[in-house]
């Protein structure tokens, strides 16, 4: 999972605006006015070779795309809608249609569509996601991830609000207030986002319940072997080596993070070794293995190198860099290289892993134009693919002492977030998948880093998100957040195909929350057979190989 990021850098602007005609100015010069020492004209860059690969090129329309309005919502003030939002005249709801709405224990995702007019004839429409839980007995209990304040809901009102109501606070209020159902499981209304007593944006919202898919069964294709829950605040990531699994964690509600180490030679019944924790160094959400090397990535330290002599018993050596402070997000081993994706610097550390006890830093590369931050990556026959977030996702060369980018492939909304790569009919195809509403698995032809083309996808709800993937050979294992396991055939990687699938996903698990980032979200296939997978809230789950 990502490092915390201020919701802002989640919001991405789209303007509607008035079509104006180009204007366009025609001057006619003689030849003896022109001077010869003026330059010429700036030749414009050529265009991009045609696409000559064996699959059809996909159109790109973006992680999110506008559906429009889902209620017409009446524009209101910050008096009435920060400050008595219980009161406010919603004429075209129809209340009564939520009356059977499934509340005891559910747990809502919502798309959420805030328009703004910032001037005349131009309109700010501004896409974010969000949620609402209630607990067993139908009450809510969190409100975009705060406490809730105020609700009704009854036959004449559907209304839950978080926050303070104090005029003369500037924390955030979330006030949604809902007007159709469309079934048991979903709804439609308006939202509104306050900030203390002024009404920073208003829109509406659709909302589903986050129970499986209509129709799909627990499980199809996978066994679960054993479940252990991790005894970290929220398990991210797990390594499998040595017939152990490292499970590492982040503080995410305030508590530790750390090391989980478990012996799983018996895939039935896992046996825990040792729990490993710092003071004050509690984010640990990336993990990697080279022989007797263990890496973990660290928000605060860097990297933290284990000796595996005894692997029931990681024995710390040293943090690099060393002597600084700085922030690794994710890792990734490829041979004798280390890549370690730090977001406060806005690069790619590389490491010379030779001796993987005493990592040499060499190099690092960093997007010169970058807005966002490398969130993860993966090396490939000499290139290195970065999801570099709302940047986009980015090709380097290696084979110089710096790495030297090659391409880039951006859509709308970008937050690419992961990715794998691999060879099929003799070219070079990458899976890319984001961290944010709407976001899927999408299927690039990178062989020629400078004409990146779309060739397939794979998406299920737009309320959930993609984490990490996975390929091993012909399959491409994904953990899917809500969506939990998901094992697809990419075989023809134009058209992904599920062939397995296991909901780890259920509203009942301890420490469930409204986030987008609830669910499945570390996998390993170290080859033995099985799948290992980490769920923020049950822990460690083992299954069989399909």
């Amino acid at each position: 999972m990502r490092a915390p990021i201020l919701l802002l850098q989640r919001l991405h602007l789209m303007s509607v605006r008035i079509a104006c005609p180009l204007l366009t100015l025609v001057c006619a010069v003689s030849l003896s006015a022109c001077s010869s020492s003026e330059p010429p004209p700036p030749t414009p860059p050529p265009e991009p070779p045609a696409y000559t690969g064996p699959w059809a090129v996909l159109p790109e329309m973006g992680e999110w795309v506008d559906p429009g309005a889902f209620e017409s919502c009446p524009a209101q003030t910050s008096q009435a809608a920060c400050n008595a939002p219980e009161t406010l005249v919603m004429p075209d709801c129809d209340f009564g249609s939520l009356a059977g709405l499934e509340r005891q224990g559910a747990i809502y995702r919502a798309e959420i569509r805030y328009e703004t007019q910032v001037q005349p004839g131009t309109v700010q429409v501004l896409p974010e996601n969000g949620g609402f839980q209630f607990d067993a007995s139908g009450q809510p209990m969190s409100v975009m991830g705060r406490n809730p304040h105020a609700a009704t809901m009854n036959g004449e009102r559907f209304f839950i609000s978080s926050g303070p109501t104090s005029q003369t606070s500037l924390q955030d209020r979330y006030t949604f207030i809902g007007c159709h159902a469309q079934g048991p499981r979903s709804l439609t209304g308006c939202v509104l986002w306050c900030r203390g007593s002024t009404l920073r944006h208003s829109g509406s919202f659709r909302a589903e319940r986050m129970t499986w898919r209509e129709g799909e069964p627990e499980s199809a294709n996978l066994q679960l072997l054993s479940e252990m829950r991790v005894g970290l605040d929220t398990p991210v990531d797990v390594y499998v080596t040595h017939g152990h699994a490292y499970v590492v964690g982040i503080n995410r509600r305030g508590f530790d993070g750390g090391l989980v180490v478990y012996n799983v030679s018996n895939p039935y019944i896992p046996v825990q070794q040792t729990v490993i924790k710092f003071a004050n160094d509690g984010y640990w959400n990336g993990v990697w293995a080279k022989d007797n090397a263990l890496y973990v990535a660290s928000a605060h330290s860097g990297v933290f190198v284990f000796d595996l002599a005894n692997p029931a018993l990681p024995a710390f050596l040293r943090n690099y860099p060393g002597g600084s402070r700085i922030d690794v997000h994710t890792l990734f081993v490829d041979g004798n290289r280390l890549y370690a994706m730090s977001p406060s610097q806005k690069q790619t550390l590389i490491f010379d892993i030779t001796q993987p006890l005493e990592p040499q830093f060499l190099t690092h590369f960093t997007y010169p134009r970058s807005t966002g931050y490398p969130h993860d990556a993966f090396a490939y026959e000499g290139r290195l693919y970065i999801n570099h977030l709302n940047d986009g996702f980015l090709i380097a060369g290696l084979d110089g002492e710096t790495p030297e980018l090659l391409g880039r492939y951006t859509y709308p909304h970008a937050f690419s977030h992961a990715n794998a790569v691999g060879t099929f009919n003799g070219r070079t195809v990458a899976f890319e998948g984001g961290e944010t509403m709407g976001s899927h698995i999408r299927v690039l032809d990178v062989t020629d880093p400078a004409n990146i083309v779309k060739i397939g996808e794979y998406r299920l709800r737009g309320l959930t998100s993609v984490h990490n993937m996975l390929l091993v050979g012909t399959r491409l294992y994904v953990a899917y957040y809500h969506e939990g396991v998901r094992v697809l055939d990419v075989s023809n990687p134009s058209q992904p195909r599920e062939i397995a699938h296991y909901n780890t996903f259920r509203e009942s698990d301890p420490n469930r929350t409204d986030k987008l980032t609830d669910g499945a979200i570390g996998i390993r296939v170290p080859g033995d057979g099985r799948i290992y997978v980490v769920d923020t809230s049950r822990g460690l789950l083992i299954f069989n190989e399909p």
